[in-house]
């Protein structure tokens, strides 16, 4: 059990000293993942930028996910969405677009205060509050695989054991604290999950926002 995202974040923060790290870059999913990360990117020494993917809902129940898609429209579906007709190609089409539509929302106010950060040749460290369906991770690990970094790692205080077990297939390495049998949703392990609003994101993003040196 976890106190909040912040003691998640230091816990996680002790399982990763003592790495080499190659010009570390901590990747958080918002919103709640930030928090994480942010602490992650303090104990480390490390860069803090977002990467931003979001679930796809299913028509019957919003806080199922089908799968999910990341900022370039790449989609991962679950093997149950692959497999259910009655998700539709039409109302998988509808969500793609909705979402979408949230993700590029989020990229311009979190882009105003942290321009994205180089992925290439470095050490990722991509964390979230936790892994339930682990959609939105995988679509995140897609995207920021394509830009050549040197190593990925995802990194998470509590997950679904068979959904981490996918997630594995995607990274070079993960570092879980808690994957219990009796996993059922990720605010179970912890005392405080309150929601986090998009300001904190932001504040949390300006507190890190590379040092811009002024034009001599």
């Amino acid at each position: 059990m976890f106190r909040n995202r912040e003691d998640a974040g230091l816990q996680l923060a002790e399982k990763l000293k003592g790495r080499r790290l190659c010009n570390p870059l901590v990747l958080a999913i918002p919103r709640g993942g930030v928090v994480t990360g942010a602490v992650l990117a303090q104990e480390l020494g490390a860069e803090l930028d977002v990467v931003l993917s979001r679930k796809l809902r299913a028509p019957w129940l919003s806080e199922l996910a089908l799968g999910a898609v990341s900022e370039d429209g790449q989609v991962f579906l679950t093997r149950y969405a692959q497999e259910d007709i009655g998700v539709t190609k039409g109302y998988l089409t509808r969500e793609r677009s909705q979402q979408l539509a949230e993700i590029a929302r989020r990229k311009q106010i979190f882009r105003g205060v942290r321009p994205q950060a180089p992925v290439a040749g470095r050490s990722l460290i991509v964390t979230d509050d936790g892994i339930a369906t682990g959609s939105t991770m995988i679509a995140a690990l897609q995207v920021v695989k394509t830009q050549q970094p040197r190593e990925v790692i995802v990194a998470v205080p509590v997950a679904s054991p068979d959904r981490l077990e996918e997630v594995r297939c995607w990274c070079d390495d993960v570092v879980c604290l808690l994957s219990p049998e009796d996993f059922w949703a990720i605010g179970q392990f912890y005392e405080d999950f309150a929601q986090v609003e998009d300001e904190q994101v932001l504040d949390l993003l300006r507190e890190f926002a590379p040092v811009v040196q002024p034009a001599l």
